[in-house]
């Protein structure tokens, strides 16, 4: 995902961000009560958000909830104890993204930050370092002074870390951002995105690599080296143009040289895009094209640069590359056909990955999250369609598997319902994949049925547990998530020019969904609505626009009303270009925007939206709100003060499930 930056770049001062670091009071994850209701436990947020395993691999960290943010716990896994809470953020100011070790009394935890009095809103990253037990904190993050001409929105990333031996040292990324020289001599010039060397005990830092206006990443070797970097092409008036070429260095040098190119034209990106660099080998690992579907590459890092294909299928993306450990060490690749699957470089893993999936129940999928400094250790995460998610800790000496913290206890006790693969025919004769969700124990026939598009458009669904499809599953809906045309990981083809500029085979795959529930009769007649977030949100009221009379009943979740909005929404930062050749200009754009055709549409409309959502601006929801209200429409609609794209709160997600339930319920009228 690109995170796209203003056009004028500043610093934070350190005084805000430190201010916001403030412990939220709250304890380790209870056990669910058993009188709250199914919107409550479904609408309660993951009890484990992220997590990290110490070098020795005796302690755990995670990221939780509490009713008011986001908590650091650390776990001792040896001794058996209770979570003890570290730090925290309160949602006001912003949340805990990521935190990992430094060493087994020390964590390195980054923190996202809102500015929400401009607009367009910011989202500022800061990195800090943190004692396991709350104290010593210091931020690892580049200060500002007040003459900073603007502000860093990231804070930096650690890309390599345990230099020349020394736990406390990491390269970090840094934004440079030059001062006024007026009425001084001593103003830094430096501008650009660059590397330094940052010793986390002491906050002292050296530059490696000097800030470039063209930097847009950085890769280093795991030892301390960086060796590749990508330089991003702007325009004349400073806005990107989708063009990156990147270059690497010669073992022993600091002459970068050219490696590859990549580009993006509006629907994908083409060209070499580099990964992970494998020091022993002195290759790059990186994703490219193949005959119309994603592969993963090596190239040699030498004069020769001779590129290997490692892995690839005719039928699907190779989507992920797997890497464990402190340094990342590459282990394998992830791909998505009916179900996710690892296809493991490393033999030792491979067959510990096999072995696990007889022994654990429920042929649930597995995630490697985390390993101790030797690997000896592993820290993972199991889930399934009706399983929700226990981590795990598994001891290669002893061979032992220990359950360390579910993943959601608010759903202990309940019954899920198996999500499997489907497909139907779309109007054109192309066979669409989707995952189909019956409520537990029922027939499958002649339900209220629900049509949920996914967002992106350039993402999919996959087998496994969603929150979302289970809550409407457990109050009796049958659920089709349809792997529509534009979305991502089927190949070239299948994405066409995007959902936007494909809207109309998009939206088109997304009513023959709604068709094919009716036509199998699992759909009852007049019973069918379709509910979707983001883009999904957007195919939900476009698909309303498309065929009126199909679904009786339309949930949007932040989203995207009006394409040209969309596209002007991008105006105030670099990616101004990119968001222009995604949507486009012509004819498609007014006709693709639900919010420009409301009278269009028969169906009751019920919207939600996060006043600080970044991904798609509150305004469009507002705004389809006015048209449908002016048409003459039935629409409600909910606006939830401080909250972004995601919605992490509890009470509000308990509210939208609560609310959106009650809506479909009358407007399908069920009991």
């Amino acid at each position: 995902m690109t995170i796209s930056s203003p056009r004028r770049s500043v610093s934070i001062l350190v005084a805000s961000c430190l201010f916001a670091w403030s412990v939220v009071t709250g304890g380790a994850a209870q056990a669910a009560q058993p009188d709250r209701s199914l919107a409550e436990r479904f609408g309660a947020l993951e009890n484990v958000m992220q997590m990290s395993l110490s070098p020795s691999g005796r302690k755990a960290a995670y990221i939780g909830p509490s009713a008011d943010g986001t908590l650091l716990f650390v776990v001792d896994l040896v001794a058996g104890g209770r979570p003890t809470t570290v730090t925290g953020i309160p949602r006001k100011d912003g949340r805990l993204w990521r935190c990992s070790w430094l060493t087994d009394e020390r964590l390195l935890c980054t923190v996202i930050f809102h500015r929400t009095n401009v607009r367009p809103y910011l989202t500022l990253n800061r990195t800090f370092a943190i004692d396991a037990d709350g104290s010593n904190l210091k931020l690892l993050s580049a200060r500002s002074s007040f003459r900073s001409l603007g502000i860093a929105q990231s804070g930096g990333t650690v890309i390599d870390r345990d230099i020349a031996g020394d736990r406390n040292a990491v390269l970090m990324t840094r934004v440079f951002v030059p001062e006024s020289t007026i009425g001084t001599l001593t103003a830094k010039t430096d501008e650009g995105y660059g590397v330094e060397l940052v010793d986390t005990a002491t906050g002292r830092r050296r530059t490696v690599e000097k800030g470039r206006r063209d930097a847009s990443s950085y890769i280093s070797d795991g030892r301390g080296k960086v060796r590749v970097m990508g330089a991003a092409k702007y325009d004349a008036l400073g806005f990107l143009n989708g063009k990156e070429q990147f270059y690497y260095r010669l073992p022993g040098s600091d002459r970068w040289d050219p490696l590859a190119r990549s580009a993006y034209d509006g629907s994908l990106t083409t060209g070499f895009e580099p990964l992970a660099v494998d020091a022993d080998k002195n290759l790059v690992y990186g994703f490219d094209s193949d005959n119309g579907h994603r592969a993963l590459y090596a190239i040699s890092l030498d004069e020769k640069l001779t590129k290997t294909k490692i892995a690839g299928r005719d039928d699907i993306d190779i989507d992920g590359l797997l890497t464990i450990g402190r340094n990342d060490r590459v282990v394998g690749v992830t791909y998505a056909t009916d179900r996710r699957f690892i296809e493991f470089f490393d033999p030792e893993l491979k067959t510990l990955a096999a072995a696990l999936g007889k022994a654990l129940p429920g042929d649930p999928l597995i995630e490697f999250i985390d390993a101790s400094a030797d690997e000896q250790r592993l820290l993972l995460a199991t889930q399934s369609d009706v399983d929700p998610g226990m981590t795990y800790v598994y001891d290669k000496a002893t061979h032992k598997l220990e359950a360390v913290l579910p993943l959601r206890v608010e759903l202990d006790g309940l019954k899920l319902a198996p999500m499997r693969s489907v497909q139907y025919r779309a109007a054109d004769g192309t066979m669409i994949p989707a995952y189909l969700t019956l409520p537990a124990g029922s027939p499958g026939k002649g339900l209220p049925a629900i049509v949920m598009p996914h967002g992106g458009p350039s993402a999919r669904d996959e087998w496994g547990f969603d929150w979302l499809v289970q809550f409407y599953a457990a109050r009796g809906y049958a659920v089709l998530q349809p792997q529509y045309r534009g979305s991502a990981g089927f190949g070239t083809d299948w994405f066409q020019k995007n959902g936007f500029q494909s809207w109309r085979t998009a939206i088109g795959d997304v009513t023959d969904a709604g068709r094919w529930l009716v036509s199998e009769g699992i759909a009852a007649p007049g019973k069918l609505a379709v509910v979707g977030w983001s883009y999904g949100g957007y195919a939900a009221l476009q698909s309303a626009v498309l065929d009126p009379e199909l679904f009786k009943a339309v949930v949007a979740i932040a989203p995207v009303t009006d394409l040209a909005m969309l596209r002007d929404e991008a105006n105030a930062y670099t990616n101004n270009r990119l968001a222009e050749m995604m949507i486009g200009e012509g004819p498609h754009v007014r006709q693709g925007s639900p919010a420009r055709n409301a009278d269009r549409i028969k169906a009751p409309v019920l919207l939600f939206h996060g006043e600080y959502d970044q991904n798609v601006d509150v305004e469009e929801s507002r705004f389809m709100d006015r048209q449908l209200r002016q048409a003459g429409k039935p629409v409600t609609y909910v606006e939830f003060p401080d909250l972004d794209h995601y919605l992490l709160d509890a009470g509000a997600r308990t509210r939208m499930l609560g609310e959106s339930d009650a809506f479909l319920r009358s407007a399908l009228a069920l009991p």
